[in-house]
């Protein structure tokens, strides 16, 4: 059943990896901050990485490498960790990762559009029809009545953080399709190793400039903090993301866009369980109909 279909059986593994992930870095960035968490997590995920590959590949470091890989993977790492998700972890700060994940969804769409508008690619109505769906599915959610007449509708959570959750999902999508272009048939875990590397030295640069060293310091002391960045780095930078490449190189990126986005579905009961947050059953809906318009994107 699974032989044959490794990148449909690799997204499903990215989805909950990627639910598991959201939650705990929601719960560190809360206690320590965003940026901390990104660069530590970071760290974490190049150490566990390496140690996998020295066993699996008989090297620490991706040396085995092309230099257009190393181009393009650097790349996609500086776009996809250091922009998408110093945004995104911020957003989960801002408005929690059940809502920051349900924006993520539109990193499909945004890939078909950038594809057709940057590689030619054809945009069939059911493609349309299935962005329109997706956008609808996210508005039902962030969408509420007005209070007053004059607001006949209004967000239902901080703008600041629905476009800070926006430009994650740009980062991670450009990032995807320079992953794609750069990896080729390289090996995943060090594709991504690459990719966490050049996410280091971009977030170094960034902390260097925001004077933020000593904080990153400080976190070390925060043990749940530190429990929980090391749970997110385990399950999302190294296997969540190596998991995710391995499902763009057996299968369409389509394909594996569509499996991985049922994640906006996996956390309504993990943020109802860990975080204790009620979930409307207009917001169950509508990330029922946004998943939807994602797997109709690509059919």
């Amino acid at each position: 059943m699974i032989q044959g279909h490794y990148g449909e059986v690799a997204s499903v593994i990215t989805a909950v990896c990627w639910t598991i992930t959201a939650v705990a870095f929601e719960s560190a960035g809360r206690r320590i901050g965003s940026l901390s968490v990104n660069i530590i997590r970071l760290v974490i995920a190049f150490v566990l990485i390496g140690l996998y590959t020295s066993f699996s590949r008989g090297m620490f470091l991706p040396l085995d490498a092309t230099r257009e890989a190393w181009i393009w993977l650097t790349l996609s790492g500086m776009v996809g960790f250091v922009i998408g998700d110093l945004f995104l972890f911020q957003a989960y700060v801002e408005i929690g990762s059940r809502i920051s994940m349900l924006i993520m969804a539109t990193v499909p769409p945004i890939t078909a559009l950038t594809s057709f508008i940057l590689m030619g690619e054809t945009l069939t109505l059911m493609d349309l029809l299935g962005m329109f769906i997706t956008i609808g599915g996210i508005a039902l959610v962030i969408l509420v009545r007005g209070t007053t007449e004059e607001k006949k509708v209004e967000l239902s959570h901080p703008i600041k953080g629905l476009f800070y959750a926006f430009i994650g999902a740009l980062g991670q999508a450009f990032g995807l399709i320079l992953s794609k272009y750069g990896m080729g048939d390289y090996n995943a875990f060090a594709a991504t190793q690459i990719r966490i590397i050049a996410g280091i030295i971009g977030f170094a640069v960034v902390v260097t400039f925001a004077k933020s060293w000593g904080k990153i310091y400080e976190s070390f002391k925060d043990f749940t903090a530190m429990r929980n960045t090391t749970i997110g780095a385990f399950f999302g930078p190294f296997l969540g993301v190596s998991f995710s490449l391995l499902a763009v190189q057996y299968t369409t990126t389509g394909v594996a866009s569509t499996i991985m986005s049922i994640n906006r579905i996996l956390i309504i009961p993990v943020s109802i369980l860990v975080f204790k947050e009620k979930v409307s059953m207009k917001e169950i809906i509508g990330a029922l109909i946004t998943v939807a318009g994602v797997s109709l994107l690509f059919m």
